[in-house]
């Protein structure tokens, strides 16, 4: 089984949990997948909230209906990938530049269902480099700070997330204490939002290898 098929095999496993009500859609390739087999059955739910402009646009290509966050709390499931997961289902989120959107879908569901292939899956969290969104004017200021805590931040540029902003990619962090972490760099003035989620884990982590797909539960 190759990455591609892995990822459609967790996409698939996920659907599962979609059993009704309204499910809260992530961005990036995992999901894609995802996106691909809920429009086979979208028939189960009343709609969907996605996390992205990109998600968006693929859901609304498939004729899945579209909920505005405001008017659909609360989300009976949050189905999204991740770029590093450890067995604590704490994650880093953040390649595809959407994580400032998928923590608030997160954190307005019932249940996180995060699929991944079995290459994300990490002891420690931090090799993957963490996507940190920061207001563009506070782009040095927090680049400067994020150096004090030990990383190496890179600005990614040529890109815009969907709120206007900035990505700073920083790396070289060994992310032995997620929670603590999301918290001091949460609060550096001039972030929106960091890629760690471990203050709201995943609840559910389907992990596809050759083998199959495993499930581990918080």
């Amino acid at each position: 089984m190759d990455q591609a098929e892995k990822k459609a095999a967790a996409a698939q496993a996920a659907l599962e949990f979609v059993t009704h009500g309204i499910v809260g859609v992530g961005t990036g390739s995992t999901v894609n997948c995802f996106i691909d087999a809920l429009a086979q059955v979208k028939d189960r739910v009343e709609g969907a909230v996605s996390s992205s402009d990109a998600s968006t646009e693929r859901l609304n290509a498939l004729g899945v209906p579209l909920l505005d966050l405001n008017d659909a709390q609360p989300l009976d499931v949050y189905v999204d990938g991740a770029d590093e997961a450890n067995e604590h289902l704490q994650l880093i989120k953040g390649g595809g530049g959407a994580l400032t959107r998928e923590k608030i879908v997160a954190a307005a569901s019932a249940r996180f269902v995060c699929i991944v292939d079995d290459s994300k899956l990490v002891d420690v969290l931090g090799e993957f480099p963490l996507p940190v969104e920061v207001i563009p004017m506070a782009r040095a200021l927090v680049a400067n700070r994020l150096v004090g805590m030990g990383g190496q931040p890179v600005w990614r540029k040529d890109f815009v997330t969907d709120n206007g902003n900035h990505i700073l990619d920083v790396h070289n962090l060994r992310i032995v204490d997620p929670p603590t972490m999301e918290s001091q760099i949460n609060d550096i003035t001039g972030v929106v939002s960091v890629g760690i989620f471990a203050q709201r884990p995943a609840d559910v982590l389907l992990i596809a290898g050759t083998d199959g797909v495993r499930k581990i539960l918080r």
